[in-house]
């Protein structure tokens, strides 16, 4: 199913805080007089008269190479039809976050107020000395193929609309790895089209230039096949339109090899799909609703490969793999138009990139081991970082080859590490946990579900199918909360452990309790009584298979929260203690804190230990650990025991773990700075980049550290997540945020999956 939005959530969204998805920052420093008139007058004269010497200087002087607008009239926002230009505004705004997290690119987006052409294309002309590059959006057919066309001809910046062209970059590269699957050949295969918008006639020039026949190509819309002897088509439909005696979708269907859908939901029917040739391709790519249901195309053809647009199914076209590289390529090498031969540079790109092997961050963020190329794989997915580093390159080169190219690179090798180091700067990591945990949803006990922030944190997570939400608490109160606030958590588990309801429940888990702790302090009547406390109660959930994660600490204290888990699930390996890890979102990427919470002094053994397991968990979060050991002494210039102890730390773990990347003692500003490390201690290891694991001398050091960066607002921070647990147990920052806590859960869910498979390996391994 499509993720449930609610309507209210969609609109706190883009209204609380400030309104909108996006907000312009400066770059460069603005602190002193000397860097306003640096910045403004009279500074800025200088690069005014550059320019004015060479306009190319533009580019060198200001933001314009990496700026792309994204301009609509509003004519055709979404599926929603004519809403005018500043209902488009959201999905403008959401599309320039897209081309920023993706691809690095800068955007404003621009909505204008007319339905007349020539207006239209005279305001987006006289725009081309402020953007690199226009992206034109939701502008209804056959309008945008003229405004498109008139722009291309008359602009020298890469432009492209790319409701037109996205989808049929996309659909071009399944095509050829579909029918490579079925070992069919372009220019013998039969298309079906259903459909004649903007992106249905742009995905059939596409096929056409990838070796499908026009005569082999049949298009049918809303009145059925478009055909040649019909007195009333227009001139885009007309190109494509059949000679052939054919009137009906299920007329042309018949021993047809690819079905492309880009209409409506349910017009494909059983029937249609069995009368088509063997292996058939279908791409079912309305939304939210695709033209047939996967699953009842799966049950009628065995032999067929399916693509949609949804994000549940293999298989997902989405324009998101597309343009945003596809612009940066174009911006790189400043080319003065987005030609044919740069989008099938794209569409060959993205299908190779399907063909190559998959790696673990990929198949680790989408649950599955075995992902390869193949009729459940035809197409990247779209969290797959090196979209970046296969398509821009690509398309930078076609726009060279086809002497479009303004600003040629030379060192591709050198590119490609620019663009790597532009993808450090987003949450995508969390975007990649969250994808994962979807594929399998594990049951989370609440146990503080009598407060409304876990209860909205429960729903959410129930609607993005990210857990299986356990309530703990008072039912009556519980389901007050829900009603008064009309949350959906309809089949959510409650329980009261302090309840008649759950005394069997209670009382098995207080038996099993005094067995663990009947010589640890204690007796039978206090095993009883303390199953009574949501915390003990929701511990043994997860000790006993019950549940798969714990979470709580919203309202109570650290201390009161982690000594019922201790008690009742303890550590992966005995002896050995728990440590805190802080996960901090940055702009420098994810970095990785520890320990925040757990070890006030740590030794020199316990410091290896609490490293070993903050990378340990960075590596299974598909992060690869780069450790900084941190003090306020470099390599040796302070024989104070607190350094010392760092020192050996480093030591051990170079011997006990020679192949991770660690260095230390080293002070923080220093693991940061490449030109201090290299010109002052070469060899160290985190000279050629910067750390992303931060282990920290002692616990004020650690825990003043995270909260200082989230407190001044440079970073956002997620946890504590728990190290050397047996079982998932995650503990919440005291008065959490909604979307705190379901970050947390997230991780949660993904821990859970993690120590659910090293518990089978070693199991299998034992036996």
């Amino acid at each position: 199913m499509a993720q449930k939005i609610k309507r209210n959530d969609a609109l706190d969204y883009h209204a609380k805080g400030k309104p909108g998805k996006i907000e312009v920052i400066p770059t460069k420093d603005t602190k002193t007089q000397r860097d306003l008139a640096l910045a403004y007058s009279p500074g800025v004269a200088e690069p005014c008269k550059e320019i004015a010497q060479d306009v190319e200087n533009v580019y060198k002087y200001t933001a314009k190479g990496n700026l792309v607008a994204v301009i609509s009239n509003g004519t055709a926002v979404l599926g929603l039809g004519n809403l005018g230009p500043e209902a488009s505004k959201p999905v403008m705004e959401g599309k320039g976050i897209l081309f920023k997290i993706f691809a690095g690119i800068d955007v404003f987006d621009l909505e204008i107020n007319t339905t007349d052409i020539d207006d239209f294309v005279k305001v987006v002309k006289l725009l081309e000395p402020t953007f690199g590059g226009i992206n034109l959006e939701d502008i209804k057919a056959p309008d945008c193929f003229e405004i498109e066309e008139r722009l291309k001809r008359e602009m020298n910046i890469p432009l492209m609309h790319d409701d037109q062209h996205g989808t049929a970059i996309i659909t071009g590269a399944a095509m050829l790895n579909a029918l490579e699957c079925v070992n069919k050949k372009v220019e013998s295969v039969r298309v079906v089209v259903s459909g004649a918008g903007a992106s249905a006639l742009s995905s059939i020039k596409i096929f056409m230039d990838l070796g499908v026949q026009l005569e082999n190509i049949v298009v049918c819309d809303s009145k059925g096949v478009v055909r040649a002897d019909n007195p009333n088509l227009d001139k885009t439909k007309k190109r494509f339109a059949t000679h052939r005696d054919l009137h009906t979708l299920a007329d042309a269907l018949k021993d047809a090899d690819v079905f492309l859908g880009l209409s409506k939901a349910n017009v494909l029917t059983p029937e249609m799909l069995l009368s088509m040739a063997a292996n058939p391709v279908v791409f079912a790519l309305a939304n939210p609703d695709p033209e047939i249901n996967v699953e009842l195309a799966k049950a009628t053809r065995q032999d067929l490969i399916i693509a949609t647009g949804r994000s549940d199914y293999n298989n997902q076209v989405n324009n998101v793999l597309g343009f945003p590289f596809i612009f940066r390529g174009a911006l790189d090498v400043r080319a003065t138009e987005i030609n044919e031969k740069m989008k099938l540079a794209a569409v060959y790109a993205l299908a190779e990139l399907a063909k190559q092997p998959v790696p673990d961050v990929v198949k680790l963020a989408y649950n599955d081991k075995k992902l390869q190329f193949g009729r459940e794989y035809i197409i990247p997915k779209p969290l797959d970082p090196r979209l970046l580093t296969t398509v821009a390159p690509a398309v930078a080169k076609a726009a060279m080859d086809s002497g479009v190219a303004r600003y040629p690179i030379t060192d591709w090798q050198l590119y490609e590490r620019e663009l790597m180091s532009r993808m450090g700067h987003d949450d995508s990591l969390i975007r990649r946990l969250w994808v994962k945990a979807r594929q399998e949803p594990q049951k989370v006990v609440f146990a503080e579900a009598d407060t409304l922030k876990i209860l909205q944190a429960a729903e959410e997570v129930m609607d993005d199918k990210i857990a299986i939400p356990i309530l703990l608490g008072d039912k009556q109160k519980i389901q007050s909360l829900i009603a008064e606030h009309n949350l959906h958590l309809e089949g959510a588990v409650i329980i009261d452990p302090r309840s008649e309801e759950a005394k069997a429940q209670r009382t098995l888990y207080a038996e099993k309790f005094f067995e663990k702790r009947q010589r640890r302090g204690y007796n039978h009547h206090e095993a009883q009584k303390i199953m009574r406390e949501r915390n003990y109660f929701g511990a043994m959930m997860v000790e006993m298979g019950d549940a798969d994660v714990l979470i709580s600490g919203l309202t109570r204290k650290y201390s009161d929260t982690i000594k019922p888990a201790l008690e009742t699930i303890g550590t992966y390996k005995a002896n050995r203690k728990v440590a805190g890890m802080y996960l901090m979102l940055t702009k420098q990427g994810p970095i990785f804190f520890a320990d925040t919470t757990m070890i006030p002094n740590p030794t020199s053994d316990e410091l290896v230990n609490i490293a070993s397991m903050a990378a340990h968990s960075a590596k299974e979060f598909g992060v690869t650990p780069r450790v900084a050991m941190l003090s306020y002494s470099n390599y040796g210039s302070s024989n104070d025991p607190e350094p010392k102890i760092v020192r050996e730390a480093v030591a051990k773990l170079k011997q006990r773990h020679p192949d991770m990347i660690v260095d230390g003692e080293i002070q923080a500003n220093i693991a940061f700075n490449h030109d201090l490390l290299e010109e002052n201690y070469p060899f160290s290891t985190l000279r050629e980049e910067s750390p992303n694991v931060l282990i920290f001398p002692n616990l004020a050091a650690g825990n003043i550290a995270y909260k200082l960066m989230q407190s001044i607002g440079s970073a956002e921070a997620i946890g504590p997540i728990l190290l050397g647990m047996k079982k998932a147990v995650h503990i919440l920052q005291l008065g959490s945020s909604v979307r705190e806590i379901v970050n947390m859960v997230t991780i949660a869910v993904v821990d859970a999956q993690l120590k659910k498979k090293h518990s089978a390996s070693n199991i299998s391994s034992n036996s």
